[in-house]
């Protein structure tokens, strides 16, 4: 069958790009250890600001920062130009192992417009994030449950608000001063050491200087360390008010662990709630449990007994005193209207299953790890591109059955409909992120490297695999459609299909409704999402639950003796992306605190791409699975 001969071509396309990965995964920049040796440059690199209150990044140096003499931007993959990710070198350098404290950074003097900016940063509770040999900065915090295990925050605050010296009024204060430390693992043999571990924890001081000022070498009294004077909690803050100035300064510790560089990064992918994830999962096999009983129970039973008794009945008169599916074997495999657009949804459905699953495939076995910043998005770009091979291959198939001959316009379709929303969507969205001047906003060079991998690799490869798909022979119907259409009896009012479709997609949303919780904490929250293996289980039930509540409720439908069950099948399990948005409503509402009406638009517009991906995916898994089953029982029974 189709699916098969898909399903073939899918898991050789697998092996082939995993050999490649293969091949390649230890090469990627940043992911291979590198050894240090005492006194060796440390480069420090300052990534973007960002904040879960407008989700809106921003340059670093968009603040007045003190700048390194000459500001170089490092090259970025696609996944991290669409993340935002804007990685520039820094005035702060380090030397492996040799701790230093009190090093002056810059002495700069805020303008209304720089102040201006601190402040609503400040107000906007933005981090400031920094990378180390491919670590991100953090801040190590001790839990409030009274646990001992450490937590981390990832990047450190702009500044804070608070009201000082008695005023009830609250003030904004910067923090100037970065006390960095280093961990490191040493390698006993050779001396040399990797970093396994960079923490900073932030301080806001109002530093005083021996005058006159001296550029070169400044002396400052707040933070000495020839008089053993090092900044504290406890020093006087550094207000941002203009025409003011502001010294930025920081220390450097080394400290020794026992962390290996394969571990290093444990600390940030801490998993403290997996009780959850195993809650989760065993909610959703309940939930597969219980539908499973039910299909075993139509398939065994019911439908054994139903063709045994229409194979065994004598005459045709007897057969047409009989109720139940088989009345309507004569109209089930009728085409259903809009089957174009069908075939079109369930291509890209095709397109979205080979992708997710390959992606987590390749996430599972550890190859689009958190350390290879935007590796995972990259990966789920290029594998929809490259799977527009399956969708137009899986919708012509289809089309072909339905006895459709425009085949041309139908892939055109395929290849436009979904990607020409989704990129309509992404485009406005783009355009909003651009007018509020953010580093989110996708440059016009990504913008058409987008579109040519739309329009140069993803179109003719739908094209390719539509033309080897109508080459095939149609798939032929186990029984004969009848010229004149049967009238469809009057249904009872919970077989009717908006109330049956929705129904359907509860159980379905419902098996991944709490790993949905963590996928969302990690995409607006700015969480690491490690979890794959849990997630590959959880997509497995997905795709057992939407495949057997199809199955029943459609079984339903026949014996209710509604032949329109191609189109109810797609919708049924695809209704799902229906509460997954809902679900995302109340997300918004409940976790979240964002202050723009950007942000908002933002939030609820790529809720809505992955609501429609989602609708796809499961619309396809269970019209796949309806025709499988339809195909089952009718070519069961005897049809004179």
């Amino acid at each position: 069958m189709a699916l098969t001969a898909l399903m073939k071509v899918l898991v050789l396309a697998s092996a082939l790009l995993l050999l490649f990965f293969r091949v390649n995964c230890f090469y990627l920049p940043g992911v291979a250890p590198q050894d240090f040796n005492k006194g060796d440059e440390l480069q420090v690199k300052v990534n973007k600001l960002t904040s879960i209150k407008t989700q809106l990044p921003y340059e670093y140096y968009s603040l007045q920062y003190c700048p390194p003499n000459k500001i170089v931007d490092v090259s970025e993959n696609l996944g991290e130009v669409l993340r935002g990710d804007r990685i520039e070198n820094s005035p702060y350098v380090f030397e492996m192992r040799e701790s230093r404290l009190c090093n002056f950074v810059c002495k700069i003097k805020l303008d209304a417009k720089a102040a201006k900016d601190f402040k609503e940063k400040i107000d906007d509770e933005y981090h400031v994030n920094m990378i180390l040999d491919n670590l991100p900065v953090a801040v190590a915090r001790q839990r409030s449950d009274g646990n001992s295990l450490t937590t981390y925050e990832h990047g450190f605050r702009v500044g804070f608000k608070a009201s000082y010296t008695g005023s009830s009024e609250e003030r904004h204060f910067i923090y100037n001063h970065l006390a960095f430390i280093v961990m490191y693992h040493k390698d006993v043999e050779t001396d040399s050491a990797r970093i396994v571990g960079f923490e900073v924890t932030p301080f806001s001081v109002k530093h005083e200087y021996e005058q006159p000022w001296d550029n070169d070498k400044p002396r400052l009294t707040t933070c000495d360390p020839n008089t053993k004077h090092t900044v504290s909690s406890s020093e006087i803050p550094q207000e941002v008010v203009e025409e003011k100035e502001i010294m930025f300064t920081y220390d450097v510790t080394f400290q020794e662990s026992p962390v290996k560089w394969a571990s290093r990064w444990d600390t940030y992918l801490l998993m403290t709630d997996d009780q959850i994830h195993w809650f989760s999962i065993i909610n959703s096999l309940m939930i597969v449990l219980f539908l499973s009983g039910m299909v075993a129970m139509i398939m065994m039973r019911t439908l054994y007994r139903d063709i045994s008794k229409y194979n065994q009945l004598e005459t045709q008169d007897e057969a047409q005193e009989e109720t139940g599916w088989k009345l309507v074997h004569g109209d089930v495999f009728r085409a259903p209207t809009n089957a174009s657009l069908l075939c079109v949804y369930v291509g890209t459905g095709v397109q979205f299953f080979a992708m997710t699953l390959v992606t987590m495939i390749f996430a599972v076995l550890g190859f689009l790890s958190p350390s290879n910043r935007g590796g995972l998005m990259t990966a789920m770009l290029l594998l929809w591109v490259f799977m527009g091979l399956f969708a137009g291959y899986a919708s012509s198939r289809l089309y072909k059955m339905f006895k459709g001959t425009e085949w041309r316009k139908n892939t055109l379709k395929t290849a436009f409909v979904f990607p020409g929303i989704a990129f309509c969507i992404f485009f406005i969205l783009n355009a909003l992120i651009w007018g509020e001047k953010s580093s989110g906003a996708v440059p016009f060079g990504t913008m058409f490297a987008l579109v040519l991998l739309w329009f140069g690799i993803s179109v003719p490869l739908v094209f390719v695999g539509s033309y080897f798909g109508y080459k095939k022979p149609a798939i032929e119907d186990p029984v004969k459609t009848n010229k004149i259409p049967r009238q469809i009896p009057e249904q009872a009012w919970y077989m009717r299909p908006i109330f049956s479709i929705l129904i359907g997609g509860i159980l379905p949303f419902g098996a991944v409704f709490i790993e949905l919780f963590f996928i969302l904490t990690s995409i607006w929250l700015h969480q690491f999402y490690y979890i794959f293996g849990f997630l590959f289980i959880v997509f497995v039930i997905l795709i057992v639950t939407c495949a057997e509540i199809t199955i029943v409720l459609c079984y339903f439908q026949l014996c209710s003796e509604d032949y329109n069950w191609w189109w109810r099948s797609y919708l049924t399990a695809g209704s799902s992306a229906f509460y997954l948005f809902l679900y995302a409503t109340f997300y918004f509402f409940t976790k979240l605190e964002m202050t723009k009406l950007v942000s908002g638009i933002l939030y609820f517009g790529y809720m809505t791409i992955i609501s429609y991906s989602f609708f796809a995916l499961t619309g396809t898994i269970g019209f796949y699975a309806c025709l499988w089953f339809v195909r089952t029982i009718y070519s069961s029974v005897k049809i004179d």
